[in-house]
């Protein structure tokens, strides 16, 4: 549920005893906690013009109910890029009564910067320090209680992925509210920077206009770095003159004194405190590479890496293969054998054998046994693999190995974890390009994601072409896809105006993920799916019911014959599936067979009694490449506007054409 962003934060401080948000970089174990704490029941909220989400939970501690705020992943709060633009706005709108900021062990001096931007914002902050048994195996050694001195916040150590220490940070962010600390401000950075503060924080300290109701050193603070919001604010104010004056003498002598624009400068201090603290913090011990650093290298490095993924996603693609087949077989009779009888019978009781009656048997009888027998067995196992490669650390390896193939394509290497999650669903995978910093790389990965075959397709792939060509001509297929993504990425990159951003992340070391919170992400993510794609997979399996039950699905037929027949050299009843298809991506082999009996008789159970095996192969290849269904259209839509989504849609649709067609004049000319 999506809502708005502002509103959904003052809902939730006014139905609540505590309100508590959660900050982070994208990769400590963040969302680890939250879903520890929470219990995945979330909803989601937008600020207008942005797409990345904030995540509002409820929870209890004792009789104490808590609210959630999920925080974009982000290393500060600028507005440099959409996630750092909401995880500050939902931070000043929502007002929460304390942050938990969780920081890396490991990297400590990398993390603490936005502690320290969260800490200049007057904001009560506990510090959750995560992955403390990592950084022992490494051998560092953290002194909580003293970064807790500097800091003047609890600091409590943590490990997210085994619970550890979660139930604590959250009594103490209960204890710390119930029993508030007064807010000391600290001087944190150089004499002239707190001077120029501290003459800007007395004159704001009258004022009880202040943006947020944030502490005066605060709002002086973002004068100072000239933050625009806070700049707007003082031109609008009543009587600030005096104050805009000062402003600009404090920056002047900043700039003079130092050599440097202010907000470069406190940026700099930033960077220089933090490394500072960790330096006093941390006690490093000499040891040799854990197992888990020497497997980073391995996967990392070009010439072991690229075999290691080749082999992991050979894996993946074997075992949904083999499981994900046995599994979809075996709902499927299972569906047949006792639910559908069940479903049958009042439809069929109450409005007898008729078309009406059929055509909604289409939707609640074979639609939802489409729907599951597809997302059980293909996308929940697809989801599972992926949220343990996830966890483990092996998808950052991915985005570091393929960073330098995505900026061929106007993309770096952290596109690549949603490219992957689209050959599970292209829906959620669509959402996941929100993690691009911009629109220019947006469109280009989600065009990407478009023709990454999912599980809906690869479920045609199986059911068509391995069990008539051959599972060699189901991997040229994939192969094929692959390159038709490669030279559209290269060609949009090439053409359209802007360029591609650099890949700036952290190299985390490969972690035991553990088996709960896997199990927790991958249910999470399935049930997203089954929200988003169930009432669209039941509404097109009833429009296609009712065409096909009323006699009107064979009027499409003719105005496709001179594509299907003509340019595709396949029977018109086939065009019809690849048409309708758009409603019910992974009904298009079971629609097939349906109308081929209608016309041909019960032996087109069989597609080689119609189809040759090249036909076979040119139909599954196009059902690949075009668009792959109306929910990712539509979730194109909501990411990228509308638009654009029929842009993308129509080019897929362009491209499987022509790649069908070139493939079935290949055929004729060599022979299969």
């Amino acid at each position: 549920m999506s809502l708005s962003c502002h509103g959904a934060l003052q809902e939730l401080r006014a139905d609540v005893d505590l309100s508590v948000a959660l900050a982070g970089n994208p990769n400590v174990g963040k969302s680890c906690i939250f879903n520890h704490l929470t219990g995945m029941g979330v909803a989601t909220a937008n600020y207008p013009g942005k797409t990345v989400e904030v995540q509002l939970a409820v929870t209890r501690l004792g009789d104490r109910k808590i609210g959630i705020i999920d925080l974009p992943g982000t290393y500060a709060l600028g507005g440099v890029s959409e996630d750092q633009w909401v995880a500050r706005k939902a931070l000043l709108d929502g007002s929460p009564d304390a942050v938990i900021l969780v920081l890396d062990a490991t990297n400590l001096a990398r993390n603490l910067y936005l502690g320290l931007q969260i800490l200049d914002l007057g904001v009560p902050l506990v510090v959750a320090l995560n992955i403390v048994d990592q950084a022992e195996a490494r051998g560092i050694r953290v002194d909580a209680d003293r970064l807790g001195e500097i800091l003047g916040c609890p600091v409590v150590p943590t490990v997210a992925t085994r619970g550890i220490g979660l139930d604590a940070v959250m009594e103490v962010v209960v204890r710390r509210n119930a029993h508030p600390a007064p807010l000391r401000a600290r001087n944190r950075y150089s004499e002239d920077v707190e001077a120029a503060v501290g003459k800007l924080e007395r004159p704001l300290a009258a004022r009880t206009d202040r943006p947020h109701r944030l502490p005066p050193r605060a709002v002086a603070m973002l004068l100072l770095e000239e933050d625009p919001e806070f700049l707007d604010w003082l031109a609008a104010a009543p009587d600030s003159d005096a104050l805009c004056r000062l402003r600009d003498e404090l920056a002047l002598a900043l700039r003079d004194l130092r050599g440097e624009e202010p907000a470069l400068l406190l940026s700099r201090e930033r960077h220089g405190l933090a490394g500072l603290i960790a330096s006093e913090v941390e006690h490093r011990e000499r040891r040799n590479p854990i197992l888990a650093d020497r497997l980073w290298r391995f996967t990392t490095a070009p010439l072991t890496g690229l075999p290691i993924l080749a082999l992991v996603l050979a894996g993946i693609f074997t075992f949904l293969f083999v499981v994900g087949d046995w599994l979809s077989t075996g709902f499927s009779a299972f569906w047949t054998a006792y639910a559908s009888p069940v479903i049958r019978w009042p439809f069929v009781t109450l409005l007898g054998d008729n078309a009406l009656s059929r055509t909604l048997l289409w939707g609640f009888d074979a639609g939802i046994n489409a729907a599951l027998a597809v997302g059980i067995p293909y996308i929940l196992t697809f989801y599972f693999l992926l949220a343990f490669l996830e966890d483990s650390g092996y998808l950052n390896a991915i985005a570091f190995l393929t960073d330098r193939l995505m900026h061929k394509m106007g993309l770096h290497g952290r596109a690549a974890i949603p490219l992957v999650a689209g050959a599970g669903c292209n829906v959620p995978a669509i959402m996941g390009t929100r993690v691009l910093g911009t629109m220019r790389e947006r469109i280009i990965a989600s065009t990407l994601v478009v023709l990454t075959p999912c599980s809906a397709r690869t479920a045609v792939i199986l059911g068509a072409v391995s069990l008539t060509a051959g599972w060699r001509w189901a991997l040229v297929i994939y192969a094929v896809t692959a390159v038709m993504a490669v030279l559209t990425g290269v060609g949009m990159h090439h053409f359209m105006p802007g360029r591609g951003t650099g890949l700036v992340m952290e190299m985390f070391p490969f972690r035991r993920p553990g088996l709960g919170p896997i199990i927790q992400k991958t249910w999470y993510r399935f049930r997203e799916f089954v929200v988003v794609a169930t009432p669209i997979i039941l509404g097109g399996s009833i429009v296609l019911g009712g065409l096909y039950e009323t006699g009107l699905l064979w009027w499409f037929a003719i105005p496709l014959r001179p594509i299907m027949e003509g340019w595709l050299g396949l029977p018109a009843v086939a065009g019809l599936t690849l048409i309708v298809a758009v409603l019910r991506k992974e009904l298009a082999l079971q629609l097939l067979v349906t109308l081929a009996i209608a016309q041909y008789g019960l032996q087109a159970k069989n597609l080689l009694t119609f189809m040759r095996p090249d036909q076979i192969v040119v139909y599954a290849l196009v059902n690949t490449l075009y668009v792959p269904c109306v929910a990712t259209i539509s979730i194109l839509a909501r990411e990228l506007g509308w638009r654009r989504a029929l842009l993308i849609s129509a080019f897929t649709v362009l491209l499987a054409l022509l790649v069908g067609g070139a493939a079935r004049a290949l055929f004729t000319i060599f022979g299969f």
